[in-house]
């Protein structure tokens, strides 16, 4: 391409007084106090969740449905599958952003960054995909209510709380587009303690310990607490039935061949640093709420001089928002998925999406599943929600509001979506009614699952973490 046609062609790339007017020409067509209408699916959630675990390990599935009916929040966390349905069903602006499909609040969390830092961002992206942008907002706002209303905070407060979380979305995704350029969003980064005397001392108190119960989390202690050395002189984890439990020969045989397909798709400094450890063992590991019942593995390897590092290989189903959403996703991600499976879909959201990754993602296949690879609690903390203040957890949900318009600012068309929401209260308004209805949907779709329980129409075990 001639050098001219080259330097017009960057040039037509940013363009974002266009974007910005598209934005707003938007509204026509999609008038922005259209997203405060709640059109729930036709679907009832007992019906979508039952249909969701079509494909999952069928033993674990009670249990899946022991922890959503642990309360109203539990069951909100588990339910992503149920709030895509209906905002499928509901209004939307159609502007088009990789979204986490899961950005409640206990979705945000702590871990360390690769040069060991803590960093305070999304960690949760099994449920990533293009979608519209206000469905992770949505998707924010109603947790904060639901977990709000669990913590027992005043309905004053919780008003209070998803206002001030709105006006910061908003606020900070006109600052990020407007006064820092690309580069310096993509480099943008929250590590918490450098933010000290930047917020009240009482959310100071929590994230400090939050910070020192994830600098405790890693390989090696990990390792200590679930391993124990088998009669042959190997270390082997000590199996905890139903929730961590080895395979059999043939489930393990395929994962381990499947690890070699990983590590042959890995950048080179990441295969060379794993070519010193060898796999010692592998397990069953249920983890969450909303996905107990898929297929998650620790491989457990051992380094020179016992040095430990757990891997977790976690199955990568369709995105509720793609499969129970609706929403068609881009061409370009759907010949990825083709080719390398869903882990594709996963990895790319969490690089897209989150500041700093861990540097162990990866992809697999296996026995005609699809599956992603991280590093295992690698200083990984949540935050303890129920044990905050309410102006303490206000100010958390807006610190995950600021995070969540950074991730979507990475988008492409971030500058149309900044252009659509303007600077008048109209989107955040309207996407406070809907959470509202919304969070009094949930409550009734948690009573309805309930209920069938108590019918029999579902199975729900005992759950031995409580």
């Amino acid at each position: 391409m001639p050098q001219r046609a080259l330097r017009d062609r960057l040039i037509d790339l940013e363009v974002p007084s266009e974007d910005l007017a598209r934005g707003r020409g938007l509204r026509k067509t999609a008038p922005r106090r259209s997203l405060a209408q709640l059109t729930p699916s036709t679907r009832t959630a007992t019906e979508i969740l039952v249909d969701q675990n079509a494909g999952r390990l069928t033993e674990l599935v009670p249990l899946r449905f022991a922890r959503m009916l642990a309360d109203p929040f539990s069951f909100y966390r588990g339910s992503a599958a149920v709030m895509a349905a209906d905002l499928a069903a509901s209004p939307s602006s159609g502007i088009e952003i990789m979204c986490c499909g899961d950005a409640h609040i206990s979705n945000f969390g702590l871990y360390a960054a690769p040069h060991r830092s803590i960093v305070f961002d999304l960690n949760d992206f099994d449920e990533a995909a293009v979608a519209p942008s206000e469905w992770d907002v949505k998707r924010l706002i109603t947790s904060a209510i639901i977990g709000g209303r669990h913590a027992g905070y005043p309905a004053k407060a919780i008003r209070r709380c998803i206002e001030e979380a709105l006006v910061g979305y908003q606020t900070s995704l006109e600052a990020m587009l407007e006064e820092m350029d690309v580069l310096d969003r993509y480099y943008l980064r929250v590590e918490p303690e450098h933010y000290t005397g930047k917020v009240s001392k009482g959310l100071q108190a929590v994230i400090q310990k939050t910070i020192s119960r994830a600098r405790k989390r890693t390989s090696a202690r990990v390792f200590k607490q679930i391993m124990e050395i088998g009669p042959d002189g190997t270390p082997r984890l000590r199996e905890a039935p139903p929730v961590l439990q080895h395979v059999d020969e043939d489930v393990e045989a395929p994962l381990i061949e499947s690890i070699q397909e990983y590590l042959a798709a890995v950048p080179a400094d990441v295969a060379l640093l794993l070519s010193h450890f060898r796999v010692t063992d592998v397990a069953l590991r249920v983890v969450g709420v909303g996905s107990v019942g898929t297929r998650c593995y620790l491989v457990i390897l051992v380094g020179p001089n016992g040095s430990p590092l757990i891997l977790q290989i976690k199955e990568a189903t369709r995105s509720v928002l793609d499969e129970y959403g609706g929403w068609p996703q881009p061409d370009t991600l759907t010949a990825a998925v083709e080719t390398r499976g869903q882990g594709v879909r996963v990895i790319d959201g969490q690089l897209i999406l989150q500041a700093m990754s861990d540097v162990f993602l990866g992809t697999t296949r296996k026995d005609g599943r699809d599956y992603y690879v991280r590093q295992f609690n690698d200083m990984k903390g949540s935050v303890d929600i129920e044990c905050m203040s309410a102006s303490i957890f206000s100010e958390y949900v807006v610190a995950c509001a600021v995070l969540l318009a950074r991730a979507h600012a990475q988008s492409a068309n971030a500058s149309i979506l900044r252009g659509y929401v303007g600077t008048s209260n109209a989107v955040h308004e309207a996407v406070a009614e809907w959470s509202y209805a919304y969070a009094d949907k949930s409550l009734d779709d948690f009573h309805q699952l309930r209920a069938a329980a108590a019918a029999g129409d579902i199975e729900v075990a005992e759950d031995p973490a409580r």
